[in-house]
């Protein structure tokens, strides 16, 4: 073993403690639950920290992997705490739909607004999220939104970076620790093409398409022209261009409705889609 882990343990150690302070001091909390390594790291903290006091709630419509949801359900499950799954409506929102930019900013005003109008029947008085520190000085769109609602962010409250999330969630046994993230499937549409539905459910069935493949972490990205951009590791890109396997995934993809299929050569990597969105967007919703 490395002679600095001792330290790094330690220092692990002292995040927990004060991530467990700051909650037990927050009284009576509701999670942001999406399933994600972050937020489930919170709802665990939340649970031993609170008990019954805490509360997970995760936003269920049609941006949201059937996949997610049950993954949700289990993780709330195992973790002990209690759970509620709600309806969010941002398809009715012609600022989310337009898909500008900042369509995040209205997912996340919406899931706040839905949460906040439960609290006197949950009980509680917080709403915190799992933002950890490596989620600050990003163009991140809900954060603008999560700091209008006073939403607390417990894990940047305690010094928590990404990488820290992973090692307690391992240290705690949860099964999702090394969890590739997970953005919602509205996330995948290029700035200017239009949310739908039918859309959403197209990136989901040809992502579990990939995945019923072997590709563990992979996105397909949809853009203008119903063109579908596939992203895999790039050292696995080589298998994709195999004739065989090339035609049969292109067949499946027109399937679903593409009409055009791409392969990205740089590989897969969080948050592509950024680099469409204006200056000004960007400016407007740019962490500090």
């Amino acid at each position: 073993m490395p002679t600095h882990a001792p330290a790094v343990v330690d220092d692990l150690t002292a995040k927990r403690d004060r991530l467990l302070e700051i909650l037990s001091g927050l009284g009576r909390v509701v999670v942001a639950f999406s399933g994600g390594i972050d937020s489930t790291v919170v709802a665990k903290a939340a649970h031993e920290a609170l008990g019954d006091r805490a509360i997970a709630v995760t936003a269920d419509s049609a941006s949201v992997p059937r996949a997610e949801l049950e993954d949700a359900r289990r993780l709330a499950q195992e973790i002990g705490i209690r759970h509620r799954v709600v309806a969010t409506q941002e398809f009715g929102d012609p600022d989310y739909v337009r898909n500008d930019g900042t369509r995040c900013y209205y997912c996340k005003s919406e899931l706040y607004d839905r949460i906040e109008s439960l609290l006197p029947e949950l009980g509680v008085d917080v709403v915190c999220s799992g933002a950890n520190l490596d989620d600050q000085g990003d163009y991140r769109p809900g954060l603008k939104a999560a700091a209008e609602h006073a939403v607390r962010h417990p894990l940047q409250e305690a010094g928590f970076t990404k990488a820290d999330v992973r090692a307690l969630a391992l240290a705690w046994g949860l099964p999702t620790w090394d969890k590739p993230a997970s953005p919602c499937l509205s996330s995948r549409l290029a700035p200017g093409v239009e949310v739908t539905p039918e859309r959403t459910a197209r990136v989901e069935a040809a992502e579990v398409y990939l995945r019923t493949m072997g590709y563990r972490e992979c996105r397909v990205r949809l853009h203008h022209g119903e063109v579908g951009r596939i992203e895999v590791p790039a050292a696995e890109l080589a298998r994709l261009v195999d004739p065989e396997i090339c035609s049969a995934l292109v067949s499946r993809f027109k399937e679903l409705g593409f009409q055009y299929v791409a392969l990205d050569l740089e590989g897969f990597r969080s948050g592509s889609l950024n680099a469409l969105v204006s200056l000004e967007s960007k400016r407007l919703f740019q962490c500090k």
